[in-house]
């Protein structure tokens, strides 16, 4: 199946791309990636009256650090999170998740812009941005707006976002000092059946604290296990800790059937995939300890 017709922009400028989506009345959609948007408009699922393409905006794929925070434009490609040595040094959880996304093709072309407003549920890129805490800059006719990522979805591959906002850039705090991050797949490169990320930093005592975590695959949206981190704060990740805090995680799902998984499956899964990723947390921050004093 082809895709219905549809009229065919390229933007040159983020304020013309915005006038442009207020033209069209919530009828034209952004081309960024495509990576999602194209089998969309080819099995008509969705049939815009316009496509408008940003990839000629440069302002939108530039990296840059900003009193002490750190700022992608939403045009940022995967294969840049991937590769670039700044967001690998102050944003290793995007480094790390963003290879398990797709192929080399799809990771070539995507955006984190494009995933953050596909808001798939089981997306990696808005679950990283949720455990780190972003914050999404929009940009439309009447102004600009900072949404937390943590405000963004209001449901399965749906956002607070206007038909006539474009998402501009993305902002993030300073990373915690250490990270981990799993998922289960039923086959490589396949939706995520269930994936978990855990950050945290570690004191010289070995307490831990700040900690966050993270649940993709298990709701509408990715979702935090607030109090499940909470319990973990001052203590050494032991192994019990862990074992609490896999349990309270089970707080926050409300997880789908589907093709992939069960419901069922997905909340037996919940607690063994939190004690792993709390366990990599804990092992990373040992290593870390080991080499500061060695």
């Amino acid at each position: 199946m082809k895709a219905a017709r549809f009229v065919y922009h390229r933007a040159t400028s983020a304020a013309e791309a915005v006038t442009l989506l207020d033209d069209y009345q919530g009828s034209a959609r952004i081309l960024a990636g495509g990576q999602s948007l194209l089998p969309m408009l080819n099995m008509r699922l969705w049939r815009p009256g316009a496509l408008i393409d940003i990839n000629g905006v440069e302002e939108l794929a530039q990296v840059r650090v900003e009193a002490g925070r750190t700022v992608l434009g939403a045009l940022v490609r995967y294969t840049t999170i991937e590769r670039d040595p700044l967001i690998a040094q102050r944003l290793p959880l995007l480094a790390r998740i963003v290879r398990h996304i797709g192929d080399r093709q799809v990771r070539n072309r995507g955006t984190l812009g494009g995933s953050l407003v596909q808001a798939d549920p089981t997306g990696e890129m808005p679950l990283a941005c949720l455990v780190l805490g972003a914050v999404v800059r929009a940009v439309g006719p009447h102004g600009s707006r900072e949404i937390p990522v943590a405000e963004l979805y209001e449901g399965s591959y749906a956002t607070v976002l206007d038909p006539d906002e474009l998402v501009t850039e993305i902002e993030f705090p300073a990373s915690p000092q250490h990270i981990a991050f799993a998922e289960r797949c039923r086959r490589h490169n396949d939706f995520a059946v269930l994936s978990v990320a855990a950050t945290g930093d570690r004191g010289s005592d070995g307490r831990w604290s700040g900690v966050r975590i993270g649940l993709g695959g298990v709701a509408d949206t990715p979702v935090l296990a607030t109090a499940a981190a909470v319990s973990l704060d001052g203590t050494d990740l032991s192994d019990a800790a862990i074992a609490e805090a896999g349990r309270l995680a089970r707080e926050v799902i409300d997880p789908p059937t589907d093709v992939r998984a069960s419901a069922e499956y997905r909340t037996h899964l919940v607690p063994i995939d939190v004690a792993r990723v709390l366990a990599q947390l804990r092992t990373a921050g040992a290593s870390t300890s080991k080499e500061k004093t060695s």
